[in-house]
């Protein structure tokens, strides 16, 4: 009854994912390409976190 209200962890971090991605974006286009490495590095740091939710929840 009371799970309606809790929130998924899996969309929080495809949320995390998808926002670090898009500001690698715009530091890539302002030419900033150390941030956009250090953004691309924590969005795979969340990816790798978060694929193994999605895995686990696909399966039942």
């Amino acid at each position: 009854m009371f799970g309606l209200f809790k929130s998924d962890p899996v969309k929080k971090l495809r949320k995390q994912y998808s926002a670090k991605l898009e500001e690698a974006m715009h530091a890539q286009r302002n030419g900033d390409i150390r941030g956009y490495s250090s953004l691309t590095e924590e969005a795979e740091a969340l990816w790798k976190q978060l694929e193994p939710l999605e895995q686990a929840q696909a399966k039942p």
